[in-house]
């Protein structure tokens, strides 16, 4: 894996995160809040910052399917999951899975030219 491949797949690491709590933040503090409550002054700011996350995670997931050449299904799998609560938790799981998998390649390839 290059040096562009792996730092796109940080990237979407790192963005998977907060997208994926921000989600829940927005329908726990912000619709249901606002349902049961008159604290409505949370709902924008919430739907705003959820907005722009999740339009970052998926600038950056189309950047790991351009750079690492993903199969189509793999990148809807991986959209599917940001759409869902907490979705994105387990896709940063699996991503520093194939993380950890592409270091050890990596390390083999370099034990196996010495």
């Amino acid at each position: 894996m290059d040096i562009k491949t792996a730092s796109a797949l940080h990237r979407l690491r790192l963005i998977s995160v907060p997208e994926a709590l921000s989600f829940p933040a927005l329908l726990i503090f912000g619709s249901l809040l606002s349902r049961i409550s008159d604290i409505d002054y949370l709902m924008m700011p919430l739907g705003i910052l959820h907005g722009i996350l999740f339009t970052i995670y998926a600038v950056f997931l189309l950047d790991v399917w351009n750079k690492a050449k993903w199969p189509l299904r793999k990148v809807a799998l991986f959209f599917l999951l940001a759409l869902l609560p907490f979705g994105g938790l387990y896709g940063d799981r699996l991503l520093k899975r194939d993380e950890a998998a592409s270091v050890l390649a990596a390390r083999a390839r370099e034990a196996a030219r010495a």
